[in-house]
């Protein structure tokens, strides 16, 4: 079957069903430039090697078929304001500031992005020249998130980065001068680091004082090169260790742990993952690109064609969609306090009826063992974790599994 935006699939996607959805969550746009430099050997993502960059008619050719993704898109989600957009990859800044702009444009023409919409773009240190990331800025771009991950030449380079300590300065020092607000990506529980090397890395990150802290620990992921070769990682109780000198030094520094991986000062968290994380829509356009789309009555995932070749010629016959689903009545309660409980704060409960169409019974057996277990808090209307189910969250998350 064609999986198109036809007036036959929308008339499906609208007919009666078992959820009610009183009305529809916020909308964001996800963009995936799927080129890098070079594949790290730790990544899994959908990410492919142009190692002599990109030449102007490739990236003009996947800006076509964006475009081409785009406006078959468009029914699924007519008139449905857009309230955050976020470029990611790959390393989009092989993108230069005038691709960038283009294709900003091609958005702002064919969605109704709010006024003052965050707008991220992943870039990576070893694509910084001077004055790119200011050319992104006049682009559109309102914020950017740098992909450092560490200032150590010797962590860099066992984690394959193209580069050094040095470029992630510089490229700070120009984010810095250039955006109101940007994030830094760090890892930790890298190979053979100790906590002595953390602290060096935590000084520079906190004299450098991005708005925004991502933290990911370094885990070894399959159909990855880490996953044929592994190196030997810091066990788990240094890597608990790292994770808490981490929020301690930060929390001392003004930022608050909003989310599991993500560290903010006032005023700067990220609306983009936020919308994820409280089960709001988003439409994904790009190689490989997710969506998930809520109706009155049932809730729509989408998978775009992985290979980029595929993918442009397929979008361009306005067939990007490789695959969708609507998510299973018994699968939302899990799927949604995946995201939901990954937040420090939680959510109000109601926020669970409104984005899933589900009576709040649909919770009561996990809501029970996570309050008995000390995992959730005791307080009626939220669903928050407990200190100690942060701590163990998929252990929390588990007990919502239908």
């Amino acid at each position: 079957m064609a999986l198109n935006a036809s007036p036959e699939r929308l008339a499906q996607l609208m007919r009666p069903g078992t959820l009610q959805l009183s009305s529809l969550p916020p909308l964001s746009l996800y963009v995936h430039l799927p080129w890098c430099l070079r594949k790290c050997p730790y990544c899994d993502f959908n990410s492919h090697e142009a190692a002599q960059g990109l030449s102007d008619s490739a990236a003009e050719g996947y800006l076509d078929a964006l475009c081409a993704d785009l406006e078959a898109a468009l029914p699924l989600v007519w008139g449905r304001p857009v309230i955050s957009a976020f470029i990611g990859g790959g390393t989009p800044s092989l993108f230069t500031p005038e691709q960038v702009a283009r294709l900003l444009s091609d958005l702002r023409a064919r969605v109704p992005l709010e006024p003052g919409a965050e707008i991220t773009l992943e870039a990576n240190p070893g694509t910084f020249e001077r004055d790119r990331f200011r050319g992104y800025r006049e682009a559109g771009v309102t914020r950017l998130s740098i992909g450092v991950q560490s200032f150590d030449d010797r962590h860099l380079q066992s984690l394959g980065r193209v580069h050094n300590g040095a470029q992630a300065r510089e490229a700070l020092a120009e984010a810095k001068a250039c955006f109101e607000t940007f994030n830094l990506d760090l890892m930790y529980a890298l190979p053979a680091q100790s906590l002595q090397d953390l602290d060096r890395e935590l000084d520079e990150v906190l004299r450098f004082a991005p708005p925004h802290l991502s933290i990911y620990h370094l885990t070894i992921e399959p159909n990855t090169r880490f996953a044929v070769q592994p190196p030997t990682l810091p066990d788990a109780d240094l890597a608990s260790e790292m994770l808490d000198r981490i929020t301690e030094r930060s929390a001392a520094q003004g930022y608050e742990r909003y989310e599991v991986s993500a560290y903010a000062q006032a005023g700067h968290r990220c609306v983009h993952n936020q919308n994820y994380w409280s089960f709001g829509d988003y439409l994904g356009i790009g190689a490989g690109a997710h969506s998930k789309l809520s109706y009155p009555h049932r809730v729509l995932r989408q998978v775009r064609w992985r290979e980029p070749r595929t993918y442009q010629e397929q979008a361009l016959r306005g067939q990007a969609v490789s695959n969708e689903h609507e998510v299973a009545r018994a699968d939302l309660p899990f799927e949604f306090v995946l995201n939901a409980l990954r937040l420090r704060e939680g959510v109000p409960l109601t926020l669970f009826t409104e984005r899933t169409g589900l009576p709040l019974s649909a919770l009561r057996k996990g809501l029970e063992q996570g309050v008995a277990r000390g995992l959730l808090v005791d307080e009626p209307g939220r669903l928050q974790a407990s200190a100690k189910g942060f701590d163990f969250l998929s252990d929390l998350q588990a007990l919502f599994l239908a």
